[in-house]
Order: C-alpha cells, then sequence, then structure tokens
C-alpha cells in the first residue's frame, strides 16, 4: 500500500487527480497486476483522514520479481513533488500498527477547549520541561493548519433584514459545502443527493460574499452584507482524548533516570497555573513500555538460568551442561551468513527462523551428548577418541534425515524469492535452512572435538564396568514359599455347645 499525503487545504478535485495519475502511472510498471485508489476516508472509517490523505492499494504480479517491483514502485511515487508518499507492505504495516506510539520518553499532555488557549499552554509546558535537569529537546507536537472559510453572522445586520443568524449559518453551509437531501438506490449501490452551490460561485472569496440568503420578505440578500466572510488558518484534524482537545508535549532524557526526572515533573506540573478546564498530565506510557522491556530482560535471563539447569539435569555434568551452552550460538552463524545473503535486514521473520534454528540444534546437541553418556555408562566403552568416533557415527543418520526432511520444505519458498504473500516465511526459510547447515557441522564436527576436550568431567556421574556394576547390584531375595493346603484333606473343627 502507498500512503499520500498533500499539504494541508488541498481540494478534493486536486487530490482525485493526482491519485488517479499516481495510479495510472504504477499500473504501468512492470511486475504490476491491479491498482486502486481511495481519496479522504470512508464514510464510517475510525480513521482521521481529510481529502488531502490517499491510499493507493498495488497488487504484484506472482511471478514478477518482488524486491525489483518493489522499488520500481518506491520511486515512482517518490518523484511527485509536493507529495509525502510512504510505501508499506501488509506485515510491516501491520506490525506498525501494533508498535505504534511516541518513540519519546517523556509525552505531556495538555488538555483544554480552545485551540489558541491550549496552543500557548503546550508553550508554557515546553518552557517549564527546559528547566528540569536530565530533560532535553522539550518539543510541541506541531499542529497542521489549513485554510478555511469562516462566516461569523453580524447580528445587528441580520436582525435589520430580518433573518435570524441560525438561518443566515444554514444556507451558508448549504451553499458552500452541501447539505444531503436524499438517496437514490441504483444496483445495489446508494447514491447521495446533494444539493449545493455551483462551482463558480463556491471558487472565490468574493464568490461566497456574494451568495444570496433568503430572507422573511422575499427579497434575498447577500452573504457578505449578514456576516463577515474570511479566509483562517484551523486545525486540519484535531486530536481528543478523554472527551477533551488535547496536545503533546515530547521531550528526551538524558544523564538522569526516567523515574527521578517523571517525579521531578509531576511536581512542576502541580504548580503550573492553568485556566478552568485545562489541565496537563504526564503520560505514563513510556514508564509502562520501559517496565516491559525491563521485564522482557528478566523473563530472558530466567529463561536462560531454566534452560541451564535442565542441562545440567540431562547431562549430571555442569561441565558437559556448561559446553552445550556455549556452543549453542554457534549453530546460529549459518543463519546470519544466510540472512547476510539475503540482503542483511533482521525482520520479525528472520528472528523466528533462528528461534527454530536454536531448537533444532539444541534437540541434536543434547542426543549426542546423551548418546556418548549412554555408551560409556551402560556400554562400557572407555571414554576416549573410540568412544566419540563411534557415537558420532551412530547420530550421522538422525542428523542426516531432520536436514533431508526439512531442506525439501524450505527450499521452494527460498528459491520463490520475497513474493507478495511471503514477506514473513521466506526470510524465516533462509535462516533455517542456513542454520540448519550450520548446525550439522556443530553436531558432527565441533561438539565431538570439544567432548573429547572436555568430556571426562570430575563432576560428572560415575561411570563404571559391568563387573563393577553386578559387584555393587544387591543379590536377588528367593521368594518366600507359602504352602498351599491339599484339597483332598478336609480340616474339622471342634463346634462350641451352648449351654
Amino acid at each position: 500500500s502507498v500512503k499520500v499525503e498533500a499539504a494541508a487545504g488541498t481540494s478534493l478535485p486536486e487530490m482525485t487527480r493526482l491519485t488517479g495519475r499516481m495510479a495510472e502511472e504504477l499500473k504501468s510498471l512492470p511486475g504490476v497486476a491491479r491498482v486502486a485508489a481511495q481519496v479522504g476516508r470512508a464514510v464510517t472509517s475510525d480513521t482521521a483522514a481529510g481529502v488531502d490523505e490517499a491510499g493507493v492499494w498495488v497488487t504484484i504480479a506472482p511471478k514478477a520479481p518482488y524486491e525489483a517491483t518493489l522499488t520500481s514502485i518506491d520511486k515512482t511515487v517518490a518523484a511527485y513533488p509536493g507529495l509525502r508518499t510512504s510505501v508499506a507492505t501488509y506485515a510491516s504495516d501491520r506490525t506498525n500498527e501494533v508498535l505504534k506510539g511516541s518513540p519519546d520518553p517523556l509525552v505531556v499532555r495538555v488538555y483544554g477547549t480552545e485551540d489558541q488557549q491550549l496552543a500557548a499552554k503546550a508553550a508554557d509546558v515546553k518552557n517549564l520541561l527546559g528547566g528540569i535537569r536530565g530533560v532535553v529537546h522539550p518539543t510541541v507536537t506541531p499542529v497542521v493548519l489549513e485554510p478555511t472559510v469562516e462566516v461569523e453572522v453580524n447580528i445587528a445586520a441580520a436582525q435589520k433584514f430580518g433573518v435570524k443568524p441560525g438561518d443566515v449559518r444554514r444556507q451558508a453551509t448549504a451553499l458552500v459545502q452541501g447539505i444531503e437531501v436524499g438517496s437514490i438506490f441504483e444496483a445495489q449501490k446508494v447514491f447521495s443527493v446533494v444539493v449545493k452551490g455551483t462551482a463558480e460561485t463556491r471558487s472565490s472569496l468574493s464568490g461566497i460574499q456574494d451568495l444570496l440568503i433568503d430572507t422573511p420578505s422575499g427579497t434575498p440578500v447577500r452573504l457578505g452584507d449578514v456576516a463577515s466572510v474570511r479566509i483562517t488558518n484551523t486545525a486540519s484534524a484535531i486530536t481528543h482524548d478523554a472527551t477533551k482537545r488535547s496536545i503533546d508535549v515530547t521531550a528526551g532524557l538524558r544523564g538522569r533516570g526516567l523515574d527521578a526526572v517523571s517525579s521531578e515533573i509531576r511536581t512542576a506540573l502541580l504548580g503550573l497555573s492553568m485556566p478552568n478546564e485545562y489541565h496537563a498530565e504526564l503520560l505514563a506510557d513510556a514508564a509502562v513500555r520501559q517496565s516491559h522491556e525491563l521485564r522482557l530482560v528478566e523473563f530472558g535471563v530466567a529463561a536462560a538460568i531454566i534452560v541451564f539447569l535442565l542441562l545440567q539435569a540431562a547431562y549430571r555434568s555442569w561441565r558437559l551442561a556448561a559446553l552445550s551452552y556455549l556452543v549453542l550460538p554457534l549453530a546460529l552463524t549459518g543463519g546470519l551468513v544466510a540472512a547476510a545473503l539475503n540482503g542483511g535486514s533482521i525482520t520479525l521473520g528472520s528472528l523466528a527462523g533462528f528461534f527454530a534454528v536454536l531448537t533444532i540444534a539444541s534437540r541434536g546437541v543434547i542426543q549426542l551428548l546423551r548418546h556418548y553418556r549412554r555408551l560409556e555408562s551402560e556400554e562400557g566403552l572407555p571414554f576416549g577418541a573410540d568412544l566419540v568416533l563411534r557415537g558420532s557415527r551412530e547420530r550421522l543418520g538422525p542428523t542426516v534425515m531432520t536436514m533431508a526432511a526439512a531442506a525439501p520444505a524450505l527450499l521452494p519458498i527460498v528459491l520463490r524469492g520475497p513474493v507478495a504473500g511471503l514477506e514473513f516465511v521466506h526470510p524465516a526459510a533462509v535462516v533455517i535452512l542456513g542454520g540448519l547447515v550450520s548446525s550439522a557441522v556443530l553436531t558432527m564436527v565441533v561438539l565431538p572435538a570439544l567432548y573429547l576436550r572436555f568430556g571426562s568431567s570430575p563432576f560428572a556421574a560415575p561411570v563404571g564396568t559391568e563387573q563393577t556394576q553386578q559387584a555393587i547390584a544387591p543379590p536377588e531375595e528367593t521368594p518366600r514359599q507359602v504352602p498351599v493346603p491339599d484339597p483332598t484333606f478336609i480340616i474339622a473343627r471342634p463346634q462350641e455347645q451352648s449351654s
């Protein structure tokens, strides 16, 4: 999708012309299958977008070179002067929507009712933040302005002609902006019927002033005779929070902790003079985000410790657990090389591929080391090169089978390239395929050599020979024979006589 933003106040016809021209040019690019465009927002949409914004949706052909086509689309839309354009795939668009938010660590939101007063109080908050130690680059979020026709009724003049101020506003709105008077249903579609003044009468400020307003006497009067008509700058989008208008003041942080600076800012805001229905508060989003990041690090450290303890429980050896723990990151080298050859960017799909490689390598390392220990403990092989050679030879088949089973499923995705619909799967497949190679090398080459050097650990479980195990084993007890009565004999018991 291509997001297009023009200068504030760009008219609907001009935006329609620019968007249509862009769509036709994109449609002529090689590799583009379909193009659709929308100006403004839908009637029931939940997004704030004016007629100076548009969206263009481009469908890339399945067999087209994805990266080359995406690059040509980006160059084409960037060549339009005066337009701010951004190209995003579906995956990146959804990811950005989830991760949206202010990147600044400090955000103070000022609430109020009037735009001018709100801007003045936001400037006061900016000056207040600038005097707090540790706060750097305080900035008021700019408000985008656009030219708007403002009609202010002259009450005295309206009374002179017998016109009510509300009637003047309604008639001026209907002539300039239009008013919906009905609907037409055709071919399962609904078309609104709007009545408005002609384009010639609305094309200039003098033409709007000459619009005729009906009066009770039947003689129309010029709009300029009963109202002041002028062009003013107003905000193109009004942000609301908690039912009030708001402006954000953002700032960076340097040299002090977030908690200390936040506490000082809250104290300073309490002493800031504010009119009625106006107030400022420090948003906790940054602090919550920082706590979430810290909690994620804590969970990662806890998971790493648990994995190390599980490895020690599996091997019954601290040295083997440390050996496995240190060699597992080497399995990711193949995935890193594959990601670098694929363009060098680390995406969400690449991270998923790295986790998959780490899981496959962990399984291979654990099974190989446990096999070495089993040969040593159960089959009585002495620790040495023969044990390592035999164990590696016996585990070679399962390792090769793992690669043979995964590679046919991943190769088609890798060979097709980053086509449309595989933006997430393709980088994951590239990383997993490269990680399979490095995992096999780690399991069959690197790990046997390291086990031969560090495998004999004084902390490992004692390993004995078969004769030793037989000597230690307790003798088996002969089960006690319980005599079974012969059913051919009858045992007579004396009966008690009652007195």
